[in-house]
């Protein structure tokens, strides 16, 4: 396994310095984002899809400095209701698709978007239970009317260019879990699979090492960000928590660095739990602590990796 970062954090950076800063961390491979809410602070697209001259000079600067490309991101709203923003979020993904099959690029992270809750709403609607009977109706709608159609469409231009759709389970989106993952890879097919964020499901109280166990070989990307738990904030209102992220005392998670919200322990079982299903790339640090600077979150991040992946092939068994 390789360790990877996700530049969006160091966007204010022009891009071969960011790249200078992220090679000098003892970091192997780069996340880059292409537009919508990642941003495309380090990745021109328009400039280099017209250009074989400046693709080469892209890739030549990453490579120079020992790095890889271990996915594009473009995060967004392709399920919008608004159709100037669904509009914008296809453009996106298809650009990115295009550019990352140009740069031999395996993977293009998204998130599922989230629909309206019939048509003609104005605004998406993120369904939590089954009851009132019009949730269901809902997901109908949703499933059926809107995210396959669009996902297996989306699919077909991720094969014409030689690149895999991984789909970031997240609250708050039409994908958020693993079952809802697994159904629209049903549904989709194999192209589809999943951008692994395990800081999303601490915070739903899933066992992560048993949720890649399930997912399997649909882990095509894999994101290094940890989540604490607040115990007693929980215990009294529960999991879901839309209080502001800098609210830090009164919520029930908060992002955190690589091993402040989960132990050396747990981490190494996540690892040994990727291996096992035959995930064996990038773990691609996405710094968000609140309570951290980058320079020192990405340190401690990097630092906790090194002890926790293994890098080295198995050896054989000979004890068997």
């Amino acid at each position: 396994m390789r360790i990877g970062v996700f530049t969006v954090l160091f966007q204010n950076m022009p891009f071969e310095k960011a790249l200078d800063r992220i090679a000098a961390a003892g970091i192997q491979a780069v996340e880059i984002g292409t537009g919508g809410y990642s941003g495309s602070h380090h990745c021109p697209v328009d400039e280099l899809l017209a250009s074989e001259g400046k693709r080469k000079a892209y890739l030549h600067a990453i490579a120079s400095r020992g790095l890889a490309i271990s996915a594009f991101s473009c995060h967004y709203e392709p399920l919008s209701p608004d159709p100037a923003i669904s509009r914008e979020a296809d453009e996106i993904f298809r650009k990115t698709a295009k550019l990352a099959g140009l740069l031999g690029v395996p993977v293009v992270n998204v998130m599922s978007g989230l629909p309206a809750g019939a048509p003609g709403d104005r605004c998406p609607s993120w369904v939590t239970c089954p009851w009132p009977p019009h949730n269901l109706a809902m997901l109908d709608y949703q499933w059926n009317q809107v995210a396959i159609p669009y996902w297996r469409s989306a699919g077909k231009v991720a094969e014409e260019h030689g690149v895999k759709i991984a789909v970031e389970m997240h609250p708050g989106f039409l994908v958020y879990n693993v079952e809802t993952l697994l159904k629209l890879r049903e549904a989709v097919g194999p192209v589809l699979g999943c951008n692994f964020d395990p800081s999303h499901l601490f915070w739903n109280g899933v066992d992560v090492p048993a949720a890649i166990r399930k997912l399997g070989a649909a882990i095509f990307h894999m994101h290094g960000k940890d989540c604490a738990v607040d115990p007693q904030n929980v215990a009294i209102n529960g999991c879901n928590d839309a209080k502001p992220y800098g609210e830090i005392p009164r919520r029930s998670w908060t992002f955190r660095t690589i091993g402040y919200g989960h132990d050396q322990k747990t981490w190494k079982d996540i690892v040994s739990a990727l291996r096992i299903v035959g995930y064996d790339s990038v773990i691609s640090i996405e710094h968000e602590d609140a309570l951290m600077s980058i320079d020192e979150g990405l340190a401690k991040a990097v630092a906790m990796l090194k002890e926790v992946i293994t890098q080295e092939a198995p050896g054989k068994m000979f004890w068997a």
